[in-house]
């Protein structure tokens, strides 16, 4: 994993080395490049003591040097037999080491269809596609993407992300959570939630707050929470006042609890212009709330039309609105959405499945290098014959 932090890619990585570690099938190790984040303290709570770190300043200098010669020599004495990374530098890394190692199975992830790279990183990251023998996406959409970059096709398998319950299971009940977030205590007031960070555009909380705005005008008790820290929380805290929404719009920074905030959601969304799979959307409907987000990356995947929730098209505010008001007048609807939201989680987006899937990936590619060293072995024998 690249940190520790409890960031969306990070929190799968977590989840699904414990789901292995549960399993028992395999000897999990974990590894990272950053040691800061608390997702530390949960790993070893789990059973993972002294996580390795193999810190970067660059990949081009002495000590990117050094860390992967460290790497490559942690593969050998531990005799690991895969390595599995997760995001763009410790695709990089880990591909680079694993190969120098012989690691005799590697996998590298994508998660995302648009990122931030530049043309060198794109083509570096090309360059540890080669040296893997399969690449996780969490999505169809991402592997569709992935293969119109160039990437393989064959070696490609998508995994969907998994929600554990415990993640969406709220602690306390409506009016301690609103005392605690420091929400109005109106109990005619409806919450509409974003969960996204306020770190890159890309998220687009200007149109999620330009609908707010029709919302607003349509249903005057609506009150929106915007969930997540960034670079653009005064940007965005000046565009909500420009709106004349300063007194119905509340930041809530990183919130440690979402459960409990998404348990007095009446609506959730998400207006990004791009994604890979969205934690947010399951978490909204593993929450059983009615959803309303913009349809990119996989959201089609997990949200299905009318059923679960809406898709818009990405800066659509006027047709968000729509949605947003839609369900916060029909208040049954939404809850019967959000009932089927959890269900849909359940069948499709569980750890288990995760589970399955990744043991199943792991087991067809050590079969390979099975088959492949039986025919070695075949082969040497008839040849010194």
């Amino acid at each position: 994993m690249d940190s520790l932090y409890a960031a969306g890619s990070e929190r799968q990585a977590a989840q699904l080395a414990e789901s292995l570690y549960e399993s028992s099938r395999y000897q999990v190790f974990v590894a990272c490049m950053d040691q800061r984040g608390t997702l530390g303290e949960e790993l070893n709570r789990i059973g993972f003591r002294d996580i390795p770190s193999f810190k970067l300043t660059s990949f081009y200098n002495y000590t990117a040097f050094h860390q992967l010669t460290r790497f490559t020599r942690f593969l050998r004495e531990q005799k690991i037999d895969i390595v599995h990374t997760h995001d763009f530098y410790t695709n990089v890394f880990g591909m680079a080491g694993a190969w120098l190692a012989g690691t005799p199975v590697r996998i590298a992830s994508r998660r995302e269809t648009a990122g931030c790279h530049t043309k060198a990183q794109k083509f570096v990251e090309r360059r540890a596609y080669q040296l893997a023998h399969a690449i996780v996406t969490n999505a169809e959409a991402v592997s569709k993407h992935l293969i119109e970059e160039g990437a393989p096709g064959n070696k490609i398998v998508t995994i969907y992300n998994g929600l554990k319950y415990e993640r969406v299971s709220p602690r306390h009940g409506h009016e301690e959570t609103v005392k605690q977030l420091n929400l109005p205590p109106n109990a005619h007031c409806r919450f509409v939630t974003i969960v996204a960070n306020l770190s890159n555009p890309v998220k687009d909380h200007p149109t999620f707050l330009r609908a707010a705005q029709r919302v607003r005008q349509a249903i005057p008790e609506a009150r929106f929470i915007l969930v997540g820290g960034g670079r653009l929380i005064d940007k965005t805290r000046a565009l909500a006042k420009e709106l004349g929404l300063e007194t119905d719009v509340f930041f809530i920074g990183n919130c440690q609890h979402v459960a409990d905030l998404l348990s007095i959601s009446d609506v959730c969304v998400l207006s990004s212009l791009a994604e890979g799979f969205s934690n947010s959307i399951l978490e909204y409907m593993g929450a059983s709330r009615p959803v309303v987000a913009t349809d990119v990356g996989g959201a089609r995947e997990a949200i299905i039309e009318g059923e679960t929730g809406y898709l818009v098209q990405p800066g659509d505010e006027e047709t968000m609105a729509a949605r947003i008001t839609e369900l916060l007048r029909n208040p049954e609807r939404a809850r019967s959405m959000g009932r089927r939201g959890r269900e849909v989680v359940e069948q499709k987006f569980s750890p288990a499945a995760q589970l399955a899937q990744t043991e199943q990936l792991y087991d067809r590619l050590l079969a390979r290098v099975s088959e492949r060293r039986r025919w070695i072995g075949n082969w040497r024998d008839r040849y010194e014959q």
